[in-house]
């Protein structure tokens, strides 16, 4: 029987690899005759670089840049020909601050834009971004001032770089020279810039917006999204509504207003490795993430996986964290059956601290029912 494994990360747990791995691992000891093939996988958050060179090879390049409190921070983005992989979660992620003190009201992007510079100066023709996982807030106006286009106030005075402080925007300090460079965003979400669904009302309160603070970040955004379409050439008149204007704290309608264009990360991670090829020889499909549950039937890891199954005839199985979503709910998304570390750990704690050997566990478990060897 041939096995294809394929999970994203699970949350601050496992990496992608490190999950794929341990399930490999389990399956392997309960089924050493199957033939068990790993494909780790991004939706364009935390771990699209690693999947990328892990697959097709590259170079890192290291940058000294700027964390999300303008802290220096050493990073890197991936360098493939003239193609270049960044992530958004590098420099300005949710894990390099901690949960008490996240505040996105200050917050910047600014260190992607060092990433971006860095990568067109090494001579990168296109620009893939992963926006997932930011702790950000501020529209992309730390990226573009780390550009040379920052947001200035009254008498063209530079602005701080967080999100709260575009509410003073008066307009923007030059033009970014990116010199005909492709820019591609890669996001698992197709939010609008403000608004109900936009990015400081979903994702605000998970970087520590309080509700007065969800309401002064999306007046501030909205002012944001006027200002780019009247002062930075070329921008889509519609961009704050466009699919992905809101992804990262509206980091997206940053690159869109650049001429970027958005793809689902799932989608753009399937085609550069070759994934619909390989799920094309397996027997079975197993996937995961740290957590099942309604966003991931939207164009994350799991809901693209489950697809390429289905196309393909393959029975699907996820492995996650916790498992919320319902039997009917996973099989609408081509999920044939869902199990959870925590129920196979028997505890949160054990599930988050020994996530590794419950996988084993559970990915053993799994091979004993599902296999057909």
């Amino acid at each position: 029987m041939r096995v294809l494994v394929a999970p994203d990360s699970f949350g601050g747990t496992l990496s992608a690899e490190q999950a794929a791995a341990a399930i490999a691992t389990g399956w392997g000891r309960e089924k050493p005759g199957d033939t068990v093939v790993t494909r780790p996988l991004s939706d364009g958050g935390p771990g699209l670089v690693e999947v990328v060179r892990a697959t097709l090879g590259g170079s890192l390049v290291p940058v000294r840049a700027r964390g999300p409190r303008m802290e220096p921070l050493e990073a890197s983005f991936l360098l493939l020909d003239d193609v270049a992989y960044l992530e958004c979660a590098t420099v300005a992620g949710l894990q390099l601050v901690p949960a008490a003190e996240r505040d996105p009201k200050v917050t910047t992007t600014y260190g992607l834009g060092l990433l971006l510079a860095a990568a067109v100066e090494s001579g990168a023709r296109s620009v893939v971004v992963g926006l997932g996982g930011s702790v950000t807030n501020d529209g992309g106006a730390g990226l573009l001032a780390a550009l040379g286009a920052g947001p200035v106030g009254v008498s063209g005075t530079a602005l701080p770089p967080g999100g709260a402080a575009l509410r003073a925007c008066e307009g923007l300090a030059g033009v970014p020279a990116l010199r005909g460079v492709e820019i591609v965003a890669a996001t698992d979400v197709d939010n609008p810039l403000t608004g109900i669904h936009g990015a400081s009302a979903i994702y605000g309160p998970q970087k520590g917006a309080s509700d007065n603070d969800v309401q002064v970040l999306d007046l501030a955004l909205s002012r944001w999204g006027e200002i780019l379409v009247r002062d930075l050439p070329g921008c889509p008149p519609d961009v704050a509504s466009l699919p992905g204007a809101g992804a990262a704290g509206g980091l997206g309608v940053a690159l869109l207003a650049l001429g970027g264009r958005r793809e689902a990360g799932i989608a753009l991670v399937r085609r550069l490795i070759g994934f619909d090829s390989a799920v094309a020889d397996a027997d079975l499909v197993i996937t995961g993430e740290g957590s099942f549950d309604y966003q991931s039937l939207r164009g994350k890891v799991v809901s693209g996986v489950a697809a390429a199954a289905s196309e393909h005839g393959a029975p699907c199985v996820v492995l996650a964290g916790q498992v919320k979503v319902g039997r009917q709910e996973a099989a609408a998304a081509h999920v044939d059956e869902a199990r959870s570390l925590v129920e196979q750990a028997g505890s949160v704690d054990r599930a988050m601290n020994q996530a590794e050997d419950v996988l084993i566990e559970l990915a053993a478990r799994t091979a004993k029912d599902w296999s057909r060897s």
